[in-house]
């Protein structure tokens, strides 16, 4: 019987354990719970991720504006602005992940990781991160895998849904599951993957989900770009050995709290927040 994720702890003792690492772990979750081979979960994951490319060149190349014209070829602009803040690796990452979002709210292909509304994160950090360190694309698809153990554990204990927990269970939940996959990917420990998920979670807590007219648009898209950049932060922070003092497995109950208590207008229904000032409701009622 595979291991079921229901912990972070349990997910390391497991494997321990049983001595394989975090992604053999979820690779036999694959085959014993989904009945998936080697092949089919390998070749799924290669898809995956050349959708997920795909989405950031789509986005940075085609014409990215939305029905509601809320959207309207943002992350083009960033990408080649003559100003960098910090770094051209830092712009390619923040207009990658606007890329893909754009191309979600355009109605375009896009991989859900771990939904429609967080799907520029995973993206924009993998395709930099590879980029950056000339890594293979196996190793890729091995932190895509450690990405997918965070977010079953996150979906039992807390949410994944924004209409349940607010947008920290979306664009949080996937800036804690790139998060763990970079440090993953540039050779961390369990304790170090982990530890990153955690910081990116206390960084993200509390975050609510309030879309302009109810479209996933304002402020969905900015919100991936900054979502990467705290993965990023949260890797660099964790991989250093600084510790999130806090564990995981109790940040993730903190989320889940969080998320409980959250009133109702700021989980997806547009009547609180962002949705509900002066001008998102002349946007909704325009629209």
């Amino acid at each position: 019987m595979s291991y079921l994720f229901e912990s972070f702890k349990g997910w390391k003792e497991y494997c321990h354990k049983n001595d394989m690492s975090l992604f053999e772990c979820v690779l036999e979750y694959e085959r014993d719970q989904k009945g998936n081979d080697d092949d089919a979960i390998w070749n799924g994951l290669s898809r995956a991720y050349s959708v997920m490319k795909d989405a950031v060149n789509t986005g940075l190349t085609e014409e990215m504006t939305s029905r509601s014209e809320m959207i309207n070829n943002g992350a083009k602009k960033v990408f080649n602005h003559s100003t960098t803040v910090l770094s051209k690796e830092f712009q390619k990452l923040i207009s990658r992940a606007l890329a893909a979002k754009e191309v979600n709210s355009c109605m375009g292909r896009i991989v859900a990781a771990p939904t429609a509304g967080a799907s520029g994160i995973l993206p924009g950090t993998l395709y930099t991160l590879q980029e950056i360190h000339g890594l293979e694309d196996k190793k890729i698809y091995e932190g895509l895998l450690i990405g997918a153990g965070i977010a079953l554990i996150i979906e039992q204990r807390a949410s994944l849904a924004g209409a349940v927990g607010g947008c920290q269970a979306e664009t949080g939940s996937a800036a804690a599951m790139a998060s763990g996959a970079i440090v993953y990917c540039l050779g961390g420990s369990v304790d170090q993957i982990f530890n990153a998920v955690a910081i990116t979670i206390q960084c993200m807590l509390g975050l609510i989900c309030d879309p302009v007219a109810g479209l996933v648009e304002v402020p969905c898209v900015v919100r991936n770009a900054s979502a990467a950049a705290i993965a990023n932060s949260s890797a660099q922070i964790a991989i250093a050995n600084v510790s999130g003092v806090i564990p995981v497995d109790e940040c993730i109950e903190a989320m889940g709290e969080v998320g409980q208590s959250m009133e109702d207008r700021y989980k997806e229904t547009a009547l609180g927040g962002l949705a509900a000032t002066k001008t998102g409701q002349q946007i909704s009622k325009k629209i």
